[in-house]
Order: C-alpha cells, then sequence, then structure tokens
C-alpha cells in the first residue's frame, strides 16, 4: 500500500495539483468573470424581468434562429447571457459574437471586454486544455489515481489522528512529512468526496456502453431519464411566441425557487417550446427540475423533476463537486479545503525528492527530473493564473480575439518559468520562483487601480465589496507567496543520520 500511495501521487500529482488548483478558483467563476469585465456594472433584476427584457431584443436580432439559450441574472451573475443558435436554413447574417451579454433590466447589450473569466480555470479543472474528450479522459484517469491514493494513505498512516495535531517546523524531511499528513487529514472527507464525485460526473462519458447498447441515440436516453420531450424540428408555419415573462412567474410558483436558465426552441413557430429550468442553488441535486410550455400557446406540456433515486444520486453528487448550492460561507470554506488539497498534493510531491536526497551524494536522473518539475507545476503554475488575470487588465479592452490572447499568456508564462528555473540551481529556484509570484500578484491590484476605476481604493470608497475583495485577496497571496519564498530560502537544516534513516523509514 505505501508503495501504491507513493507511485500513483507521483504519477499523477503534478496533473492533480493543476486540478486542484484551478477547480479550487472555480468556486468563485462567476465572481472572476465579473472582475475580468469591470465596465459591466449592473444590478441583479428579477428573472422573469430579464426574460422579457432578453426576448424583446432577440426578437430584434435573431427572430429567425434556431434556439436561444437564456441565461438569466442572480446575485452573483449580475448580468444576462445569451447563446443564440442560428437557423442554418436562414439566409446569412453577420456574425454575432458567441456570447450576448444582456443589461437585465434593458435587455440592451453591454459592452464588456471579451474574456473567458473563471470559465477557463473551470474548464481547465477538467479538460486541461486539450482537445475533446482526451482531456476529460486524462483528468477521469489521474481522478482514480488519487482516489486510490487516498485509500492506500488512509491504511498506510497507523496514527492518522495522532499525526493530524503533530506539525514539527525546521525538522527537513520530517516537517514535510507531518505537512502532507496535516493537510491531507485536516481535509480527508472532503478530498475523497470531492474525488469521488469529479470521477461520477463524467461517469457516463468513461462508460458509455450502457446507454449505447440500449439507446439509437444518447439524446434519446437522457429524453427518457429525465423526462425532457424530444425536440420537434420546426414546421415553417409563423406563430408568434408567447410572452415568456409570464411562464418564468409560473415555473418560480410552482417550484418555490428561482429560475437559471430558459432555452426557446423554434422561436415564432408552431413547434416552437420554452423550457425554464431551476436554479441549482436551490437544492444539493445540480439536475434541477425544469418546465416546458409551448411556445404559441403558453400551455404546460412536459415537467421534468422526478428522474428516479439512480439519476437523483447523480444529480447529487454533481451538486456536491460544484457547490452551487453553497452561500458565501460554506463556499470560502470550501474554497480553504480546496486549498489544502492542492497542499497535500504539493507537500507529497516535495516529500517524495526529500526522501531521496542524500548528503553530498550526486542526485540520480529522477530526482532531478522530478524536482524540476516540481517547481515548474508548484511555482509556475500560480504564476501563470496571475498571467492570465494580469493579461486581463494590460491587453487592449478592444482587441480582437483578446480572450485568446489572455489565455495565451498563462501558458506561455507557465512555459517560460518552467523552462527558465534550469538555468538555476535547484535550491535557488525555489524562493526566487516564489518572489517572482509574488510580485506577479502583487502586480494585478496595481494594474487594476491603474487601468480602471474600479480598482482598491476606488472600490473601498464605492462599496464595491466584490472588486476590493478580489485585489485583497490578491494582495494576501503575494503575501503568503513572498513569506514561501523567504522560508525557501532559508538554509537547509543539518539532520543528524540517525534521525534521517528513521524518517527515511517512515515515510
Amino acid at each position: 500500500m505505501a508503495w501504491i500511495h507513493g507511485w500513483l501521487g507521483l504519477v499523477a500529482g503534478w496533473i492533480l495539483f493543476a486540478m486542484f488548483l484551478t477547480g479550487t478558483a472555480s468556486y468563485f467563476r462567476p465572481e472572476i468573470t465579473r472582475w475580468m469585465q469591470p465596465e459591466i456594472a449592473a444590478a441583479p433584476v428579477p428573472a422573469a424581468t430579464a426574460a422579457r427584457s432578453a426576448v424583446a431584443y432577440l426578437q430584434t436580432v435573431g427572430a429567425d434562429d434556431a434556439a436561444w439559450y437564456i441565461l438569466l441574472p442572480n446575485e452573483r451573475d449580475v448580468v444576462t447571457r445569451v447563446y443564440a443558435q442560428p437557423n442554418a436554413k436562414a439566409v446569412a447574417k453577420p456574425r454575432r459574437r458567441e456570447e450576448l451579454v444582456l443589461d437585465g433590466a434593458t435587455g440592451r447589450p453591454v459592452e464588456g471586454r471579451d474574456t473567458r473569466g473563471g470559465e477557463h480555470f473551470y474548464r481547465f479543472h477538467f479538460q486541461l486544455q486539450l482537445p475533446y474528450p482526451w482531456g476529460r479522459f486524462l483528468a477521469g484517469l489521474c481522478g482514480l489515481f488519487m482516489l486510490g491514493a487516498i485509500i492506500s494513505g488512509v491504511v498506510t498512516h497507523k496514527r492518522i489522528f495522532a499525526d493530524f495535531f503533530t506539525l514539527r517546523w525546521n525538522k527537513g524531511q520530517r516537517s514535510w512529512l507531518d505537512a502532507h499528513n496535516v493537510s491531507a487529514v485536516l481535509a480527508l472527507p472532503y478530498h475523497a468526496v470531492i474525488t469521488y464525485t469529479g470521477i461520477i460526473t463524467l461517469i457516463a462519458m468513461y462508460m458509455p456502453w450502457p446507454v449505447t447498447a440500449n439507446y439509437a441515440k444518447p439524446e434519446d436516453f437522457y429524453n427518457a431519464a429525465y423526462g425532457i420531450p424530444a425536440e420537434q424540428p420546426a414546421t415553417g408555419r409563423a406563430a408568434p411566441l408567447v410572452a415568456v415573462a409570464p411562464l418564468v412567474a409560473d415555473a418560480e410558483r410552482r417550484w418555490g425557487a428561482p429560475a437559471a436558465r430558459i432555452v426557446v426552441s423554434n422561436p415564432n413557430d408552431a413547434a416552437a417550446t420554452v423550457t425554464v429550468y431551476r436554479t441549482p442553488r436551490a437544492s444539493l441535486n445540480a439536475r434541477g427540475p425544469s418546465l416546458t410550455y409551448a411556445g404559441s400557446t403558453g400551455e404546460l406540456i412536459a415537467q421534468a423533476g422526478d428522474p428516479g433515486p439512480a439519476l437523483a444520486t447523480v444529480g447529487v453528487m454533481l451538486g456536491l463537486h460544484v457547490a452551487q448550492f453553497a452561500g458565501p460561507a460554506l463556499r470560502w470554506t470550501l474554497f480553504g479545503l480546496g486549498l489544502t488539497g492542492a497542499a497535500m498534493v504539493g507537500t507529497g510531491l516535495l516529500l517524495w525528492t526529500a526522501a531521496r536526497r542524500r548528503p553530498n551524494a550526486r542526485p540520480f536522473f529522477g530526482l532531478k527530473l522530478v524536482e524540476r518539475l516540481n517547481i515548474a507545476t508548484i511555482v509556475g503554475l500560480p504564476i501563470g493564473m496571475a498571467a492570465f488575470l494580469l493579461a486581463n487588465r494590460l491587453i487592449p479592452a478592444d482587441m480582437a480575439a483578446r480572450a485568446d490572447w489572455e489565455v495565451k499568456a498563462m501558458f506561455w508564462t507557465w512555459a517560460a518559468v518552467a523552462v527558465g528555473q534550469f538555468v538555476r540551481p535547484a535550491r535557488r529556484a525555489w524562493p526566487e520562483g516564489f518572489a517572482l509570484a509574488a510580485l506577479v500578484f502583487l502586480a494585478i491590484p496595481i494594474a487594476d487601480a491603474i487601468t480602471t476605476s474600479r480598482g482598491l481604493p476606488g472600490s473601498l470608497l464605492a462599496g464595491d465589496s466584490l472588486f476590493a475583495a478580489f485585489d485583497l485577496a490578491m494582495l494576501a497571496i503575494a503575501l503568503l507567496l513572498g513569506v514561501a519564498s523567504w522560508r525557501a530560502g532559508k538554509p537547509p537544516r543539518q539532520v543528524p543520520r540517525r534521525t534521517r534513516q528513521a524518517e527515511t523509514i517512515h515515510a
């Protein structure tokens, strides 16, 4: 079990660290997106109002579209976000932006800089910036490795709860072992649940054979499982779309909870349907119920929301993983637990090298490779994430394809750090890398104050809590990385040989 724990953690450790760190940031996905679009300043409005204004605007720019996907505003995302599917048979029109951002009250477009925002961290967390479906398969494989490492780690720790209360500083390898134990035991239930639910959320993709053996198309399975009526093609007979706001109000009255999104299929056609989905914040089940209305009459024609115990379990597991139900206090708690997961993986990688390093002995190739990969990941990834946020403020707001350039800034910076650290001894690369990371995070609120009117001083004076909290969080991270640089720069402590041998056996 010790062999399994060590090698599963090592082989997948670097990817798991990246998945934990970006996944933890995704707890604040809407807030990151709002910070990365500082031009947008709006107040949330009732879902019915936002639906009415959005449909009124879409009727003027895409009345012949095949479908409208409308994400309604809430307290975390204050604008209406629309994705329109053009009608393939319609006369070609000037291409619209993939995402339309509308003011919830007026329905008018809101001009915000093009960015992927927090969605980038969320997608990277389980797709790893690889083509579909290979990134998801790799993330699932690493999730299995993580689950195996958790189980084998519990088996090998005979003093698991006693070690939770033990954290010795400045003891070399012993300190790394203590830090690994504390970060693992502190949030052990969280680590197990977040890993298992992450695998389960994509289980139908990893094991598709039951569906393919029983259904001609995957869509047929989902329609049958969730009670969603099969999408009907447009008839070609024009029929005005009913007012959508009363349908949203009716759905919210039936649920006793707000609506989150609307899908309008075949608008202005006799076969039009309006499907209203309940917010996932209303329960643990992330796959909330939906109501489908006839688009031409407003008659309720289908209800989905009682999928049975198996699919309800899947929905709850998805809900536990993405935690959209969580309020601010619980969300910050989960954020802290996610950081302990990154710390657990990172200290485990460092412990592997510490247990195999010998004073006055030439390090073997595997040890040097692992140490360099540790620096590239544990130091390089945070710098890359900071570069992504910093690029949002430094790249001109009207630059073409600027969202892609923000993402490129993250990966090119990460690659530069990963390659550049080879020109420095590993002992110096650690403190210098952490110092660079601290400077980049420190530069984020400075660039925010210089390039926008919503910097930290202005946000504090205006009571703009989200922007103020974001900049304060960047300063706190910079301070933490500065402390890490100072600690990493201290000379290593010489450990007596007998003690070192005992610690190696224990590790």
